[in-house]
């Protein structure tokens, strides 16, 4: 049964699903939903600053120039000047409205804010003029190149900005505006049976529907650039089913959900803070388990050289920003030499000198490099044995390459990757990227479920559609191309080695798996993977021969659409609970997330601890993970109930959680100390708030961090130990 829900609080972009057409299931319903509002109300808000300051310039060349506005057509500017500071002036009151009454009332009670609507509409007609006043603007200032140079040149100024602000104004209304949206009706008064009968399930199935077409159209746009293959197509279709999917049964802007997720940040560090010992479970490990921590986190800092190369140039000009140009230079502008080859343009220069930066190898020691699908094949010297008549089919079959790459660039769920010998560990290492792409996005994005054909004894073999892909490309370029088959023939003795950091630890995770059969020997570092890569056999399965390491509070290894869709419950019912104005808790937030606090300080419940209207979603419709229940409850902690599409997942192989020793200050001046111990997986099943949250998944915080730990360790032995895995009640 689907319960009554708060009115919604705004028009919001990220909001589909039941709006305009649920109405017809019932009068009352339709009768109490709130005023809708359009898609400009949090694009006029970020523009006030602008305004303002905009409107102080063109004020003041004005008056400081209107003496020289004598010339020909400088009557024309001059009336052009005093109408846009008129306009500009009741755009900024009308904006400046708009910003007082968002700030009444709260989150949940969008009353006070009644007549937010009426406003928005009056913002909207005033782009007419705008637009009106713009263009005139560009003809006269075309007639007047006569009048004085500082005078038009800032004309021109203005006249460019202008355009500027409403060309970007209308494409974001364009990208972010909800066809589907109106006014939302509460269901309470339609009640169950209207909602189970036939009429209601076809408008429910055909808003699903408008909905997916929507977003796909919205990452079709913003994704142009993007190849139109078959892959492509199929990757744009998953990622908007996912996102329509998942925003369809929420009302919030998205200035709701940061204050929602700063309300949850708080939360979580109070329970922290309030945990009592015995929630905790935890034991010593035992020494073989420390001994083998410490052989592990030297291997981990040794292959995240490798994982790190795999990205190139721009994450070594990034790692090092004054000293990084000068030592890749060289090789970007290096000519072509007899001495080594490189097959997909000069920008692999760039990319090959960082890789050789970072890992500390030379020229023929890579077996394969390949960027945006350009490959460097650099065939052995004369000491393997590599003939000339080999070396011209493997330069036609990279001019193939080439050539096709050119013409139609990379496609998504194919990631690039090198393949080099490491004569310090015995190893091949197959080095697979992570995220730097709109298709690795997509790749990403790509996150239903399917069954891959393993000959393995896990049963049950289902992983991250978008990732096995990927895994699955690299798989067919090693094998059908004799990567593996080269590398292994000049070094027979050597042990395979896959790596990856984000994406590409999920990918070289899926790949170590492939591979195992062939290679059963492998072995995989995962650096940072996502969470929702594997089902629970293949999990266990891999522990074997797979080790991940996560860092801190890291979003990436605890992201997956089960832990998305308990975020999402998660924040509406912070924001249901919480009886502060918006900005208040935005202040709030800043503050605490800046110079940290007392989470305790600020209290999330409502007056009067009346919770009854505070079990239920703030729209009605069911949840991506619950479309079979018959009732969705804010205050149920039981895992979700997940369709077959969206399974629970799970990381890769064993872990290796790295964790700021202390409280770690915002703006700490002191070398952040790191411990490192055994990790459960079910450690990373809740989503964790915190300002380090995104950095901690850098590479290069990542790199840093086992510098810190490696070194520590090395140079105390005997350290204490820190503790096994333990469960933390967040």
């Amino acid at each position: 049964m689907l319960l009554a829900a708060p009115p919604p609080v705004a028009w919001t972009p990220l909001s589909f699903g039941l709006r305009v057409s649920l109405a017809r299931l019932g009068p009352q319903a339709a009768a109490s939903a709130a005023p809708a509002s359009p898609a400009t109300s949090a694009i006029s808000k970020s523009q006030c600053a602008l305004r303002v300051l905009w409107w102080i310039g063109i004020l003041t060349l004005y008056l400081m120039h209107r003496g020289k506005l004598d010339c020909a057509s400088g009557g024309l500017l001059s009336s052009y000047l005093i109408v846009l500071i008129i306009l500009l002036a009741v755009i900024i009151c009308t904006v400046l409205a708009i910003v007082c009454v968002s700030m009444k009332g709260t989150i949940c009670n969008p009353g006070p804010r009644k007549s937010m609507s009426k406003l928005l509409y009056i913002r909207l007609a005033l782009f007419l003029p705008e637009m009106v006043w713009a263009s005139l603007g560009a003809s006269w200032i075309a007639d007047s190149v006569q009048c004085d140079k500082t005078v038009v040149n800032g004309i021109i100024a203005t006249v460019v900005i202008s355009w500027i602000i409403i060309f970007s104004t209308v494409v974001t209304i364009i990208i972010v505006f909800d066809p589907l949206g109106g006014k939302m009706a509460p269901y309470s008064s339609a009640g169950p049976g209207h909602l189970e009968s036939h009429e209601s399930s076809q408008l429910l199935t055909g808003l699903r529907t408008a909905a997916t077409s929507v977003w796909e159209t919205r990452i079709k746009l913003l994704c142009c650039c993007v190849g139109k293959d078959d892959q492509t197509r199929v990757a744009f279709s998953s990622t908007a089913e996912l996102l329509s999917t998942y925003f369809s049964d929420t009302d919030l802007v998205p200035s709701d959900i940061a204050a929602g997720l700063t309300l949850l940040h708080q939360q979580q560090d109070s329970i922290r803070n309030n945990q009592e010992p015995n929630e905790v479970i935890s034991h010593s490990p035992e020494p073989a388990q420390e001994a083998d921590l410490d052989a592990e986190l030297e291997n981990c800092h040794h292959y995240m050289q490798f994982a790190s190369a795999a990205y190139g140039w721009p994450l070594y000009i990034y790692r090092n920003p004054f000293t990084g140009l000068c030592r890749v230079g060289g090789d970007c502008c290096r000519s072509r030499t007899t001495d080594y080859d490189l097959i997909g343009g000069d920008q692999l220069h760039c990319h090959f000198g960082s890789i050789l930066q970072t890992t500390g190898l030379q020229h023929r020691d890579f077996i394969h490099i390949s960027f945006h699908d350009k490959g460097l094949f650099r065939p052995p010297g004369s000491p393997h044995g590599f003939n000339v008549d080999g070396a011209k089919r493997l330069r036609q079959r990279c001019d193939a390459v080439l050539h096709e790459s050119v013409l139609y660039g990379r496609t998504v769920y194919e990631l690039p990757f090198l393949v080099a010998l490491d004569h310090r560990k015995e190893s091949v290492v197959v080095a697979v990227r992570g995220t730097m792409s709109l298709q690795d996005i997509l790749t990403d994005l790509s996150a239903e479920s399917e069954t891959l054909d393993l000959e393995c004894e896990a049963q049950d073999c289902l992983a991250h559609k978008g990732i096995s892909q990927a895994a699955r490309y690299v798989y067919q370029r090693l094998i059908n191309d004799g990567i593996l088959s080269q590398a292994f023939s000049i070094a027979p003795e050597y042990r395979l080695v896959i790596v990856g950091h984000s994406l590409g630890a999920g990918a070289a995770a899926l790949l170590a798996i492939m591979l195992r059969k062939a290679y059963p020997e492998v072995r995989c570092y995962a650096f940072s993977p996502p969470r929702g890569l594997l089902s629970k056999s293949l999990h266990e399965y891999s522990k074997n021969f797979t080790v991940s390491l996560v860092l801190g509070k890291d979003v990436i290894p605890r992201l997956s659409v089960t832990n998305m869709e308990d975020l999402k419950k998660r924040v509406l019912r912070v924001i249901a609970h919480c009886n502060r104005p918006k900005y208040k808790i935005l202040l709030r937030g800043c503050w605490y997330e800046l110079f940290g606090g007392d989470p305790d300080n600020f209290p999330t419940e409502l007056d009067g601890g009346d919770h009854r209207d505070l079990t239920q979603p703030l729209l009605g419709e069911q949840s991506l993970l619950t479309h079979g229940s018959s009732a969705y409850s804010f205050f149920s902690d039981s895992p979700l109930d997940s369709p077959t599409k969206y399974p629970p997942l799970y990381p890769p192989g064993r872990i290796i959680h790295l964790e700021e020793e202390g409280t770690a200050g915002r703006f700490s001046c002191y070398t952040t100390q790191y411990t490192a111990r055994w990790a459960h997986e079910s450690e990373f099943s809740r989503i964790l708030i915190g300002p380090k949250m995104l950095t901690d998944h850098m590479p290069d915080i990542l790199m840093r961090a086992l510098d810190s730990i490696v070194s520590d360790r090395a140079t105390c032995i005997s350290c204490p130990a820190q503790g096994g895995p333990h469960v933390d009640l967040v």
